[in-house]
């Protein structure tokens, strides 16, 4: 059995005992979380889509992830200057627990 979910602008397929990087969600380590959006369900009986598809998924928050800062790399050579920006998205590790169909 698996699911299609969206969070955070993006889509992932999830089953059972997946842990996924999907972006930073509220909460805290060891937190439970349910995940409404599901767009997909497919089990033994077939698969059901759209508005068919009236299922939730519920996961626990394994690890947060931490604000990153900017990283600025400045650089003075003999011929040139070189100076580059980087960013780096704070991630949230779910591992999927179950899926309600």
């Amino acid at each position: 059995m698996y699911a299609v979910i969206k969070t955070g602008g993006k889509q992932y397929k999830v089953a059972a005992g997946d842990e996924i990087f999907v972006e930073k969600l509220e909460g805290q380590d060891g937190e439970k979380i349910t995940f409404a959006e599901v767009l997909a369900v497919a089990d033994e009986n077939g698969m059901k889509a759209g508005a068919d598809c009236k299922a939730t998924v519920e996961g626990e928050i394994v690890k947060q992830g931490k604000n990153k800062k900017v990283v600025v790399l400045k650089y003075k050579a003999k011929k040139g200057y070189r100076r580059k920006n980087g960013h780096r998205q704070p991630y949230t590790r779910v591992r999927i627990t179950s899926i309600n169909a």
